[in-house]
């Protein structure tokens, strides 16, 4: 595996893959054990626990928001709840810096914090994901585990495409992880939350040469599909609970689909659409 100053494209097609609830079954344990109780506890909202939580996982893997970037879903709940629960202060000034900055991290949150020490919200946020990272990282190895079929797709794909991970999760998990399996034998490059948008890192990558149309992003949540479309690649859907039926079809028809040309048109159409349904959209 290299890091992207590093890569060079190999094969004619590309395989983009999200890691978190496309690849690994990690995204409802870290959003029930992780990020929300992580902010229960650095707001206080202990009272109204029950009820905040319910929302909070609505909000990132339950609805058309699944796999909101992390400070995004903070401020959208945070808004929620100064509305009907509490005063939550500097809540509408997070949710605008989500809604501008160019760049949404850890990182990028320090500098702000240095640039703006007196808004308490921004460090509050800061201390927030720290505290969600740490968490994480104390999960027990059972409860991080790739979905059935994912191993072997990957080891398909690999042998006529280039396959690279495109997460917004943060760099020293997805890695963990995916070493943990024997994942990462299958991947050339890893492209993550410290690397930039999904956006971003599909147009990095495309940069290295391959063709829109020999290109495919497999992933679980609408941003996932939204980064596909505004860079012109197809978009291959892990539908919620059914990610090992999605990804037996992928091996099935999804990847030969791409290697043949066919991808487009009538099959990219009704993939969308499953991804809605499955969403309640």
């Amino acid at each position: 595996m290299k890091t992207f100053s590093e890569f060079e494209r190999k094969k004619d097609f590309l395989v983009c893959v999200d890691s978190d609830g496309c690849a690994m079954d990690t995204m409802d344990v870290k959003h029930i054990r992780c990020f929300g109780p992580c902010m229960i506890e650095e707001w206080g909202l202990q009272e109204w626990q029950e009820e905040i939580l319910n929302r909070w996982n609505d909000i990132n893997l339950y609805t058309i928001t699944r796999g909101i970037n992390r400070f995004k879903g903070l401020a959208m709940a945070l808004c929620e709840i100064d509305t009907k629960y509490c005063s939550i202060d500097g809540a509408t000034e997070l949710r605008e810096w989500t809604d501008s900055a160019p760049e949404l991290s850890n990182d990028a949150l320090e500098r702000l914090v240095e640039a703006k020490p007196s808004r308490k919200v921004f460090r509050k946020a800061l201390n927030w994901s720290i505290a969600v990272n740490n968490s994480i990282d104390s999960l027990p190895d059972e409860a991080k585990l790739p979905f059935p079929m994912v191993k072997e797709a990957l080891e398909l794909a690999h042998r006529y495409a280039d396959v690279a991970i495109v997460s917004s999760a943060n760099l020293s998990a997805v890695l963990e992880e995916w070493e943990m399996y024997g994942l990462m034998e299958h991947v050339d490059v890893v492209m993550s939350q410290n690397d930039g948008s999904k956006e971003y890192c599909i147009g990095k990558l495309l940069e290295r040469g391959y063709n829109n149309k020999k290109v495919v992003m497999c992933g679980d949540a609408p941003g996932d599909l939204a980064a596909s479309e505004k860079k012109g690649v197809y978009f291959y859907p892990i539908l919620v609970r059914s990610e090992k039926e999605s990804w037996e079809e992928f091996i099935s028809s999804g990847l030969s689909k791409l290697l043949d040309g066919s991808f487009g048109k009538e099959y990219q159409s009704e993939k969308i659409k499953d991804f809605y349904k499955n969403l309640g959209e």
